[in-house]
């Protein structure tokens, strides 16, 4: 067979982006050279959060997890040299979405392109943000309206444009089973589409040009036949779902479109060379089916439950899917599963499930309403609880962590502080004077009217992504664009999920979870109090609360009383709930790299007010450089994704406490 004749491959990206905008377009570049096919921008924390990078909760995020873009001048930046009518570019990027996109749009035609050729997709998912990231912004009323208005304005002005991909990639990331994942997915697309029919501002006979650019981000675990059994799935619901409610009659229109990141959850710090593995693995469950075969793969890095892989490290992951579309036979075939009745059964049940599940959201008033009434996110956190209590069981089985422990030395490691990359510390004090002389060298009076016109948008009913583009034209910043919105709409808290969570472990007598709870009673004894209190913080403005939520939950059930009030707290909140609630412990998760700054800042914030007896701990992707600095600071113990027993952590944490409180150590095994 020539090569002529087989299926095109699927779109080949590499989720990039970190420090400054520059930095990320030389990245951009090299990778481009290097085979990619499409470009994923990683956008850092502020700017996905709606903040400039000299906002005080901005402190220590700004071009972390991502690039850095506060107004038109960095977006020009980023894309400098890359032609933007030539590209297919993703954006994840969703409270923001609205505002990403318009300094998109005019950077493009900066360059001269056709806005009619412009390819791409906005993530603009905000429920999983809700259930999961912790990126939101505004309330779901008024994140709805912006979702809407910017689908209608890109159906009329940027037809190629993908304006939302349905996230349930982060809800898996976030505990999700299969069926959780279809159904939750499919409640927010329903949501989203009738949100567009209702706003009359695309005509009932243009309805199917809206379906046909929706499209689905999605993710594919390490469990190969249910994964792609799933994305079978998926596809019947979808097509399903727009024949039945919408009336779309073109099947082309009704197709299911997604793209993939395969699964980061599974990617392990001991021994991480068996990622490669896995993440092979995953891609195949979502490349081998060809009738329910992804349009576009990104894969993450062997290391990134180490830090922030290396651009070595995502060019291994580009290369494996460079030698599965064009080394093997794989695109010659059709669908290799067709008449299989294995596959058939698990996929009919997936749909009849997932059917049912979607059915009770929509009893419920929808997406929407579930979120507000903590449905979504308390069904998430019970799920991952369940997940975690059967790998710590040994129910569930993962390769270097709770079987096959032992290894030879790994050379991928054997420098573990340069295994992975690092963010220049004084990269966030030049990006701050940066923005200061952007907003120094603008036509401040344009830029002020154009906010004005913003609000004036958003108190009305008229489609905001006009306003928006002029505030991108004007030098507006990222920040100012969304505090204007702020203003008129407010800001929405999501709930944590915790406080109703089920007991995921047993606590028989003689289990682990007894034991600590044991430790916990005694504790609170010798102390003379009636119950042990632990404060779980998330300083700063990472939202990937999966790993707080489950502490607060196994602290709970081993008999804890525990503050946990959710994401996007400064040091000095934390500070502030910790005294007042007079805690026995701080417990402060990062996952984005702040640790090096916040983390320090809660410690001496205590000392400064006297409570040198409250022990703080730190957990999330911390490299071993940085642990050992903390550790120094007086940090009292650091978790890492190696950790992997929630109990065992409960256990040290009490350790902890009677350490700070000069009791003696307990005889009882945690």
């Amino acid at each position: 067979m020539t090569e002529r004749q087989k299926d095109r491959p699927w779109l080949m990206r590499t989720y990039a982006g970190h420090s400054t905008a520059e930095a990320s377009n030389e990245l951009y570049r090299r990778n481009l050279a290097k085979g990619q096919t499409g470009l994923s921008v990683a956008f850092d924390l502020p700017t996905q959060t709606g903040y400039d990078p000299d906002h005080v909760l901005a402190r220590g995020e700004v071009g972390r997890v991502g690039v850095p873009v506060s107004h038109l001048g960095d977006m020009r930046r980023l894309f400098q040299d890359i032609p933007l009518e030539q590209m297919n570019t993703s954006m994840t990027i969703n409270a923001t979405a609205m505002w990403l996109l318009a300094l998109y749009q005019v950077v493009a035609e900066e360059q001269g392109a056709d806005p009619d050729r412009l390819q791409g997709t906005t993530q603009n998912d905000i429920v999983k943000e809700y259930l999961s990231r912790g990126t939101h912004v505004f309330p779901p009323g008024p994140s709805l309206r912006l979702t809407t208005d910017m689908i209608t304005y890109t159906v009329n002005r940027i037809p190629k444009w993908n304006p939302i991909n349905i996230c349930s990639y982060h809800l898996q990331e976030a505990g999700a089973t299969p069926v959780q994942e279809i159904a939750y997915a499919m409640s927010t697309a329903i949501a989203v589409l009738d949100a567009v029919r209702d706003s009359g501002q695309v005509p009932e006979e243009r309805f199917g040009d809206v379906v046909a650019r929706i499209s689905f981000f999605v993710n594919a675990g390490v469990r190969f036949i249910e994964e792609m059994c799933k994305m079978r799935a998926f596809g019947r619901i979808w097509d399903q779902v727009t024949r039945e409610r919408y009336g779309i009659e073109n099947p082309k229109q009704r197709r299911f479109r997604y793209g993939v990141q395969v699964n980061s959850l599974g990617l392990t710090e001991a021994q991480p060379e068996n990622n490669v593995q896995r993440i092979v693995l995953e891609m195949l469950a979502v490349t081998l089916s060809k009738d329910a075969r992804a349009r576009a793969v990104q894969l993450p890095a062997w290391n990134e439950a180490l830090g922030l892989p290396r651009p070595w490290d995502q060019q291994w992951s580009l290369r494996i899917q460079q030698v599965l579309a064009h080394e093997s036979d794989l695109l010659e075939y059709e669908d290799i599963f067709a008449g299989s009745h294995v596959i058939e059964a698990k996929v009919e049940e997936l749909v009849a499930e997932s059917l049912a599940e979607i059915d009770r959201i929509q009893q419920m008033g929808g997406a929407m309403a579930a979120v507000e009434s903590g449905y979504l996110k308390s069904e998430l956190v019970s799920s991952h609880a369940t997940r975690r209590a059967r790998i710590e069981g040994g129910e569930e089985k993962i390769v270097g962590v709770n079987i096959y422990e032992t290894t030879e030395p790994n050379p991928l490691t054997a420098d573990l502080d340069a295994a992975i990359m690092t963010v220049d510390p004084e990269n966030e004090a030049r990006v701050v004077a940066a923005l200061h002389e952007w907003r120094d060298n603008r036509d401040e009076a344009r830029a002020t009217e154009a906010l004005s016109a913003l609000k004036k948008a958003a108190a009305g009913t008229e489609n905001m992504m006009e306003a928006t583009v002029e505030c991108a034209r004007a030098g507006v910043t990222t920040g100012e664009w969304s505090w204007a919105l702020r203003d008129v709409f407010g800001e929405f808290r999501a709930p944590t999920g915790v406080s109703s969570a089920p007991v995921a472990v047993a606590a028989e007598a003689g289990t682990p979870l007894a034991l600590v709870r044991e430790k916990v009673a005694r504790t609170a004894e010798d102390l003379g109090i009636g119950r042990l209190r632990l404060l779980v913080g998330k300083p700063g403005l990472d939202g990937h609360s999966n790993g707080a939520e489950q502490i607060a939950v196994r602290a709970r059930d081993a008999g804890f009383e525990v503050v946990y009030q959710g994401i996007r707290l400064t040091p000095e909140q934390i500070t502030d709930a910790a005294l007042a609630e007079d805690v026995h412990c701080v417990g402060l998760s990062i996952l984005s790299g702040s640790h090096a700054e916040l983390v320090p800042d809660v410690l001496n914030r205590l000392r400064e007010a006297g409570a040198t007896d409250i022990p703080v701990i730190a957990g999330g992707i911390i490299p071993p450089a940085d642990a050992r600095a903390l550790i120094s600071a007086g940090v009292a113990a650091v978790f890492t994704p190696k950790d992997f027993g929630i109990t065992e952590i409960i256990g040290r944490i009490v350790d902890e406490i009677r350490k700070a409180n000069k009791l003696d150590p307990l005889e009882v095994p945690a």
